[in-house]
């Protein structure tokens, strides 16, 4: 019988996550940041793999649930599964959305908005510098 492990959260200090990523995938990770438009990784990518997320290795999204969404950010309209991802609500810049991090390690990702394709009606609009991408997965 197959059994579900569950691997532990991961926690780093503040000074560790710094070492680990480079300062502006720090900045949109642990402080919540947000890459410019049309800037950075995976935007206008579509080749076939798996996006993990840039602190932990964890699986986020599945190239066969990218879209382009015309907003310069990777779009995906579903996670991998329901605890790849945790929702928060984010009411900064005087907007209330949807904000988005790692499930495992707390990275921001990006926002979830409901515009979205079917079969979900979502858009997962996530930074390309808190993932990195394995071809072929």
């Amino acid at each position: 019988m197959s059994q579900t492990v569950s691997k532990p959260k991961v926690e780093k200090t503040d000074a560790e996550w710094r070492a680990q990523l480079t300062p502006e995938q720090y900045r949109v990770t642990r402080q919540h940041g947000t890459e410019r438009a049309f800037t950075g990784p995976f935007w206008d990518s579509f080749e076939r793999g798996l996006y993990c997320c840039v602190c932990c290795d964890s699986p986020l999204f599945r190239s066969d649930t990218k879209f382009d969404a015309g907003c310069g950010w990777p779009s995906y309209f579903e996670p991998v599964s329901p605890e790849a991802v945790t929702e928060h609500r984010d009411d900064s810049y005087g907007m209330v959305r949807t904000e988005i991090r790692c499930g495992n390690c707390e990275a921001h990702l990006g926002h979830v908005f409901p515009d979205g394709p079917p079969p979900t009606g979502l858009r997962y609009c996530i930074n390309g510098h808190a993932m990195e991408f394995e071809a072929g997965k």
